[in-house]
């Protein structure tokens, strides 16, 4: 199984986006929203990811990098220190103990079902946040974890943590720049690899950088134009990063969409990250 999750700097940084505009609105040159509903840049708004359809769409092609499968559900079990020097990293999007997403999700599902069997791991979790360290963990952990995944209310606090620190801001964000659902995915992919947070290597960087490069079409800029920008500038943060450096996620998955002009992101999908090839029909 291929695993490169390495997202966030440590300390994690939590800094999630501030709001956007509704997601059916025209934007004016200087990136306002008019208030004229299902309009875009003078065409009808197309189906955006926060449709069910396409946000499944988005989380198998993320899981395809994340975990060398199609299979997003199947991963509510995983867990493994991938090396990254982030500590466990587990779960349908990459969770992991040194990040602090890891620490969260396990609260969540403490709060909402007390005494199940990841409970006992709160003091070691906040203990180890911001290290790659197992202290308080081992061994008992990776199956405690794999037995809170068959739980639902566990697979609630993964998708409630992924949504409100990743999904949620990046599709928002992506709203607010006028971009379609391919740039809502591109932006969310980006976000689950290098977290929240306006360094250089974290999603506010990138975005800085691309900006600097291109106008999104909120500002008046070209879509296909920005969205290159937005792909040089994170591939340029992945190489920063010996677990990020095989940058086939860029260059064989969303480069490939973005070129085939598939800004609604819409099957067929065909694409490879890491070397193995995937499609989605529908």
């Amino acid at each position: 199984m291929t695993r490169i999750s390495a997202r966030w700097t440590i300390p994690a940084l939590v800094v999630l986006l501030a709001g956007g505009v509704p997601a059916l609105v025209a934007f004016t040159g200087d990136g306002h929203a008019s208030g004229t509903p299902a309009v875009l840049s003078g065409r009808a708004t197309a189906v955006d990811l926060t449709d069910p359809h396409e946000k499944d769409i988005a989380m198998q092609v993320v899981s395809s990098a994340e975990n060398s499968s199609l299979d997003w559900r199947a991963q509510y079990k995983y867990i493994e220190d991938i090396g990254d020097g982030r500590g466990y990293t587990a779960g349908i999007i990459g969770f992991c103990s040194g990040t602090g997403d890891m620490l969260e999700t396990v609260q969540a599902y403490t709060d909402a079902e007390p005494g199940n069997v990841l409970a006992k791991y709160l003091p070691a979790l906040r203990a180890v946040n911001g290290t790659d360290s197992h202290e308080g963990l081992d061994p008992g952990f990776p199956a405690d974890w794999r037995e809170a995944a068959a739980d639902p209310a566990f697979q609630r606090a993964q998708d409630d943590e992924r949504d409100s620190v990743y999904f949620d801001p990046a599709v928002r964000q992506a709203k607010n720049d006028g971009l379609r659902a391919l740039g809502q995915f591109i932006y969310y992919d980006a976000m689950v690899m290098h977290g929240p947070g306006d360094d250089a290597d974290s999603f506010g960087g990138i975005r800085a950088a691309a900006l600097a490069k291109a106008k999104p079409p909120a500002q008046g800029g070209g879509e296909v134009a920005y969205l290159n920008a937005f792909l040089d500038a994170r591939k340029a943060a992945m190489k920063r990063e010996e677990a990020h450096s095989d940058t086939s996620r860029v260059d064989t998955e969303q480069r490939v969409f973005l070129n085939d002009g598939n800004l609604d992101f819409t099957p067929p999908l065909t694409w490879k990250v890491y070397g193995d090839g995937y499609t989605i029909s529908e």
